[in-house]
């Protein structure tokens, strides 16, 4: 009888630590996705705001010298010393004699006025100097940089100058469940960041755009 008692009372201990182990299984089967979609946001959230800055400076950088920085080193260098050239278009005539016609004629041009100029630097970030980092990734734990490229393609036999810059999902999100991890990077889906890396702009399309929905702008407005 003793025995069966001693029995009863190992089988219920161990029913007792198979019932722990199962209900922390559950519990990880659903909490496990929120807290990576959690994770995941406020990561992409940080990575997009910088891929946003760098954006910028390349629109400006391409106002200025025709072509994308391919590096971050000229793109920091160019926001550190470049100016805009501020200009003013008005319509304007003038009587110009028409040896045709032998009468004066009224001719329309468009005058272009030098105003000024300004620094790229102030125009883009103020007083910040977020932008002497832009090349790192934001991620506490990541020591990498975003790659960047640049190059001049042909569309429509016209010459058109483009960039890219991306980052893995690995690297972002570098210390998550593998698994859904494998997931993120296979997904696509209106909402989401489609395919393996997070990017800005095209080496074979002219766009300056983000993979990102624009779900992720509002919420860095809000």
């Amino acid at each position: 009888m003793e025995f069966i008692s001693k029995y009863m009372r190992i089988i219920k201990s161990v029913l007792w630590v198979l019932i722990i182990i199962f209900a922390y299984k559950v519990y990880g089967s659903i909490n496990g996705p929120i807290e990576f979609n959690k994770v995941k946001n406020e990561r992409y959230l940080k990575v997009i705001d910088k891929l946003k800055d760098i954006r910028n400076a390349q629109i400006a950088f391409k106002s200025v010298n025709g072509i994308y920085s391919d590096n971050f080193d000229s793109l920091i260098s160019f926001i550190d010393t470049a100016q805009y050239t501020l200009i003013q278009k008005r319509d304007s005539s003038f009587l110009e004699y028409d040896r045709t016609f032998r009468i004066d004629m009224l001719r329309e041009v468009v005058v272009i006025d030098t105003l000024g100029f300004a620094s790229v630097k102030d125009s883009l970030f103020g007083n910040s100097k977020r932008y002497k980092n832009m090349a790192s990734i934001p991620i506490d734990g990541v020591d990498e940089n975003f790659k960047i490229k640049s190059d001049v393609i042909d569309k429509n036999g016209y010459n058109v100058p483009v960039f890219e810059v991306r980052v893995s999902k690995d690297v972002v999100l570098f210390d998550q469940n593998r698994d859904l991890l494998k997931q993120e990077k296979g997904l696509m889906s209106v909402d989401g960041v489609n395919g393996p890396d997070i990017v800005l702009g095209s080496l074979s399309e002219v766009s300056t755009n983000g993979n990102w929905p624009t779900t992720y702008d509002a919420i860095a407005r809000n």
